[in-house]
């Protein structure tokens, strides 16, 4: 029985890694933008690639559980790529803590349930989780094992009023959560980590780049000790990694790929940015 890939966000991060992992899998593509989702599914397919999309809501169980039938109709999971989520520059706290902290959430219980044994899934996070700080112990235990459906619930989680905040959060529960369920994935014999990527050169991140906090980015950018931002295949480099049969010692581990850019702000040259975070 032929086994599937299953990839949420058919971003360039996402697209990068599938191209590694994918090959002898078939591959369900899961997006909100169905025609995105369409063309990437032909570009892949032109490179060999056996592939189908669902149009899916990351921030939905309904939708994620469809995803999951779907898949299953090609064969076991063998891999889960979460590369979905909106950013504090496009959606509202509200949307933010649906999608990315809840939806994730919900990803990771429902997947664990089907996980093949021998398995490997990825969450794509970001520094901004490393630029909360620490947080008080009860809020990091809630964060991370908090039924999924009352997680917006919890009083913390409704008073943040700011997206960057919602999203700083956000990612930060992506970490624990997956923390959290690879003790569980593990039961199946399977392993999960959370990558958290800085800047990486998307058509996105070039729009801002280029925008009218362009300077601000570039700025750090080259203040950073990389000096310069990553690249999709960066990530997905350090993805297959982790999902291959060298990396199965590594499981709930969020891995930072930055250039440094964290390790600046709480302690070197980019510290100026913490005014305004």
């Amino acid at each position: 029985m032929k086994q599937t890939t299953v990839l949420f966000g058919t971003g360039s991060i996402g697209q990068a890694i599938v191209r590694r992992i994918g090959a002898n899998t078939h591959i369900v593509l899961a997006d909100q933008n169905e025609q995105h989702a369409a063309a990437v599914a032909q570009t892949l397919r032109q490179a060999g690639y056996d592939c189908s999309t669902v149009s899916a809501d990351l921030g939905s169980r309904t939708d994620i559980r469809a995803v999951i039938r779907h898949a299953l109709q090609h064969g076991e999971v063998r891999h889960l790529v979460n590369a979905a989520g909106v950013s504090p520059s496009q959606a509202s706290v509200s949307d933010i803590l649906r999608v990315d902290m809840y939806g994730t959430a919900v990803l990771l219980e429902e997947f664990g349930q089907v996980i093949a044994d021998g398995g490997s899934g990825v969450i794509i996070s970001s520094q901004s989780g490393h630029r909360l700080g620490s947080l008080p112990d009860d809020q990091t235990e809630a964060l991370a094992v908090t039924p999924t459906e009352q997680l917006l619930q919890l009083p913390f989680v409704q008073a943040i009023t700011d997206t960057l905040k919602a999203y700083q959060y956000s990612k930060r529960c992506n970490v624990l959560r997956v923390m959290m369920e690879a003790t569980r994935w593990g039961h199946r014999g399977a392993t999960i980590n959370s990558i958290s990527p800085g800047i990486i050169i998307t058509p996105l991140a070039a729009d801002e780049l280029n925008g009218p906090r362009g300077e601000g980015y570039r700025r750090m950018l080259q203040s950073s000790p990389a000096g310069r931002a990553g690249t999709p295949d960066e990530v997905g480099d350090l993805a297959e990694f982790v999902m291959s049969s060298r990396g199965r010692f590594i499981s709930g581990a969020d891995l930072l790929i930055d250039g440094g850019t964290t390790a600046s702000y709480w302690y070197g040259d980019l510290q100026y940015l913490k005014q305004t975070h």
